[in-house]
């Protein structure tokens, strides 16, 4: 019985913390955590004098680099990365890119990520939720 009880024991801490980890992931919030890192999906594309990538169901990985101001962003699609763009926080849980103008501009918070920008005639965007 001891052996049991045991058991089921273990297989409801199991289901604890599983549970805990999977629901915690989005509700992870990018202005409040040292380490930040999520999957953001929807439309994205990139254009440059070699390259026009559109995807409705693309995904961009983003990751808080050690700096704790600066972010990574990997796109899915043969997409090129945006790597090292610096935030600041604007609200309690929204980032916008430093130096961000009418024509380029990265968004991001717990739910939304809206990516125009441009550079050196490469543009990329993306209208993604997680």
């Amino acid at each position: 019985m001891k052996k049991a009880m045991r058991l089921l024991g273990l297989f409801l801490t199991m289901i604890f913390v599983v549970t805990t980890i999977s629901s915690c992931s989005r509700d992870d919030d990018p202005t409040n955590n040292d380490f930040f890192a999520g999957t953001y999906k929807g439309t994205i594309s990139y254009h440059d004098s070699d390259n026009d990538i559109n995807s409705n169901d693309g995904s961009v990985f983003v990751t808080k680099i050690a700096s704790g101001t600066k972010y990574n962003f990997a796109f899915s699609n043969g997409i090129p990365d945006l790597n090292g763009v610096e935030f600041n926080q604007q609200g309690d849980h929204t980032l916008i890119m430093v130096g961000s103008t009418a024509t380029s501009y990265i968004r991001i918070d717990n739910n939304e990520l809206k990516i125009l920008y441009i550079k050196d005639g490469k543009t990329w965007t993306a209208n993604c939720t997680r």
